[in-house]
């Protein structure tokens, strides 16, 4: 029997137990990250639903925080809270759209009849100067610069294309924010329910910090984009400019966008100013110019202050990326995606990975 015994590890028995152990190890490394591309194609194929839902989030973080701060100060119940929010809100979009609908839809005609004028009054303009005359023959002409800026608005969509896209995308956003908003805590627990038990406290704690910094981003943006939409629309009336409502309600909406939103609010209503008169032109730059030198001098620091403070190069930088990759949706959505992958990269690998602990004064 102690022969027997003797002679196991000569015939290599034994070994095959650590072989079998690597091979399992092995198929089980292969089969993640087998699972992982195939995960990354998937996210590829449906980044269009990933940024609706995306913007479904921001939506009910931010009918969060409203119901949130409202159930603070008179003391009801948030459910209720939330009620009355979300019938606030759309007693005044329905208001506003009706008693502003025609006036708005009027405006929109003509500006999109006055723009490609606009273009062909600067080129003639430009021609009559020879030193411009070079920038003249790279403007595009008028009907080529209409067919551009209307193949821009079927591709600005996050799921559905076109008009009725558009409208589909808000419809969603609403109804699905809703929900999000009316049961938070139901879809966070889903979605901590994922992570091993271990780490269940530490996903919370950074849920808890995105939701926080992208409410408060969130509450501040809105704050500016209706100051900078109503000061637009009065600042463009008192200079003479025509459709200053439409143009004030485009400066408003394109201010989610910072930096390259009011770059693109802005050219409308210059070349619009530009047909009546060069320093009709000149004025409406110098008024986009002051708007937004108090945007980014006040408004943007009060908003930075309580929330999540990324530098303008990141900024930028970030949409570009996410412009090139996913379009018009992707460089609307750049600054909250940054702001919550700020929030990931700050709490899950400088702080548990790195074990740098930021300091309050290094967050400001």
């Amino acid at each position: 029997m102690s022969e027997q015994i003797s002679t196991l590890p000569e015939t290599g028995e034994p070994e095959a137990v650590p072989k079998r152990k690597l091979m399992k190890r092995t198929a089980i490394i292969d089969g993640v990250g087998v699972l992982f591309i195939l995960g990354l194609a998937a996210a590829w194929f449906a980044v269009d639903a990933l940024l609706l839902l995306f913007a479904c989030i921001l939506f009910s973080v931010l009918l969060y925080k409203l119901s949130q701060l409202l159930a603070r100060y008179t003391g009801i119940k948030r459910p209720i809270a939330l009620a009355v929010v979300v019938l606030l809100l759309f007693a005044v979009i329905g208001l506003g759209g009706w008693a502003m609908a025609p006036q708005i839809a009027e405006q929109s005609n003509k500006l999109a009849e006055a723009v490609p004028q606009s273009i062909g009054k600067l080129q003639e303009f430009v021609k009559q100067h020879p030193m411009l005359q070079r920038l003249a023959s790279e403007l595009p002409a008028p009907e080529d610069a209409m067919k551009q800026m209307s193949s821009m608005m079927p591709n600005a969509g996050l799921f559905f294309t076109g008009i009725f896209g558009a409208i589909g995308n808000v419809v969603i956003i609403m109804v699905v924010g809703i929900y999000f908003a009316a049961s938070p805590h139901l879809y966070t627990s889903g979605l901590v329910k994922l992570i091993p038990q271990p780490k269940r406290p530490r996903a919370r704690q950074v849920l808890q910090k995105m939701g926080g910094n992208l409410s408060s981003w969130l509450l501040g943006t809105s704050v500016s984009m209706l100051i900078v939409g109503v000061v637009t629309s009065v600042g463009l009336s008192l200079l003479g400019v025509p459709l200053a409502l439409i143009l004030g309600i485009i400066a408003g909406l394109l201010d989610f966008v910072p930096y390259v939103g009011p770059i693109m609010a802005g050219v409308p209503a210059v070349l619009i100013a530009f047909s009546i008169s060069p320093d009709m032109a000149l004025y409406v730059v110098l008024l986009f110019a002051g708007i937004q030198l108090v945007q980014g001098y006040i408004l943007q620091p009060m908003i930075e202050s309580r929330a999540v403070d990324l530098p303008p190069a990141l900024i930028i930088a970030m949409q570009l990326v996410f412009g090139t990759l996913f379009g018009f949706a992707g460089v609307a959505l750049a600054t909250p995606l940054t702001a919550a992958l700020k929030v990931l990269v700050q709490m899950l690998y400088v702080e548990d990975m790195l074990g740098d602990k930021v300091e309050e004064d290094d967050k400001s």
